[in-house]
């Protein structure tokens, strides 16, 4: 059974008491949460409590012509197994899972909103910043299970939108509907022969093997904040790689709300486990520079001259 907004809280009731997800307990209001990207993602309240049922397609929620593989929510149900217990209080917890269905449900975490809200504030606090590494340290900790997913057709989706698409001149992505000028200002990288090159290889570098266990999508997008505390979410693109790569992507993130980049230096210094300097750097600079020309756009209200520094920086980066 496919589950969506539409989908009546009698239906959703018949359909978690045959799951055996329920027993002495009455489905009230079937509300969203907050806007979802990938997945479909509901909040159930019943006469007790309220939950989050959240339901992978074969598609992207957001974008339904976009297909995606429909088995990523199995990687999310995994990397929560795989967590190291002391992060069971950032982390939403699994409560019942139905792989033919794809279908998992999860805590409610509450009133809490995702940390996009930082690029318009253009500040995030130290603090903030050494609790957001500690607790990737803390998934980087966690083990990785032998039977843990590749998750390599969604890498594969991933690495298209990372690696590819940004630099191909005719992407059939207009980036003046996105901003008036952005086009142009993309061109420089879109055809520089020595950028995309070193972008190639690290894209070869996320496609292959590792041992450590990632979130595979750490930008605020990902972190939730209710009452001061941070919480993260949405691990769907994990698989066990090089720790550079998380790393480099919050820290691109962090340079994109700030417009400093010596908050790469501060995430490799709260970072407690060696690490290659320089792949951080280079994966934070790709980063950077798909998300002002790519595809994936954030709610980055930046001027074009902006914008031209952090993809100067971001292009110093990859080209280190």
């Amino acid at each position: 059974m496919l589950i969506d907004q539409h989908t009546a809280a009698k239906d959703i009731q018949r359909l978690l008491s045959d799951l055996g997800w329920i027993e002495d307990e009455v489905v009230d209001k079937v509300t969203i949460p907050g806007e979802g990207n990938m997945n479909v993602v509901l909040r159930v309240h019943t006469d007790h409590r309220s939950f989050i049922l959240k339901q992978s397609r074969s598609y992207v929620n957001k974008y339904p012509t976009l297909e995606a593989p429909i088995d990523r929510i199995e990687t999310e149900y995994h990397f929560y197994q795989a967590l190291d217990p002391g992060l069971k209080k950032v982390m939403p917890k699994v409560l019942a899972y139905n792989e033919d269905m794809h279908l998992m449900m999860m805590t409610d975490l509450g009133d809490c909103s995702d940390l996009s809200t930082l690029y318009n504030k253009r500040e995030i606090s130290a603090d903030q910043i050494e609790e957001l590494v500690t607790t990737l340290v803390k998934i980087h900790e966690s083990a990785v299970p032998n039977n843990y997913p590749g998750n390599l057709a969604l890498r594969k989706l991933n690495h298209q939108h990372i690696f590819q698409l940004p630099f191909i001149e005719d992407n059939g992505f207009d980036l003046d509907d996105i901003q008036n000028g952005l086009e142009e200002l993309s061109l420089p990288f879109k055809k520089n022969t020595e950028l995309k090159s070193v972008v190639e290889h690290l894209g070869e570098r996320y496609l292959g093997t590792g041992s450590v266990l990632l979130h595979g999508d750490y930008y605020p997008g990902s972190w939730m904040q209710s009452n001061g505390d941070i919480y993260v979410i949405d691990p769907e693109f994990s698989f066990a790689g090089p720790a550079e790569f998380d790393l480099g992507v919050m820290a691109a993130h962090l340079i994109m709300i700030t417009s400093k980049a010596e908050n790469l230096n501060a995430v490799k210094r709260l970072y407690a486990h060696d690490h290659d300097s320089k792949l951080i750097d280079q994966f934070a600079g790709v980063e950077i520079l798909r998300r002002i020309i790519g595809l994936a756009q954030l709610p980055l209200s930046r001027s074009l001259k902006e914008k031209t520094r952090l993809l100067k920086i971001a292009e110093g980066l990859v080209n280190l």
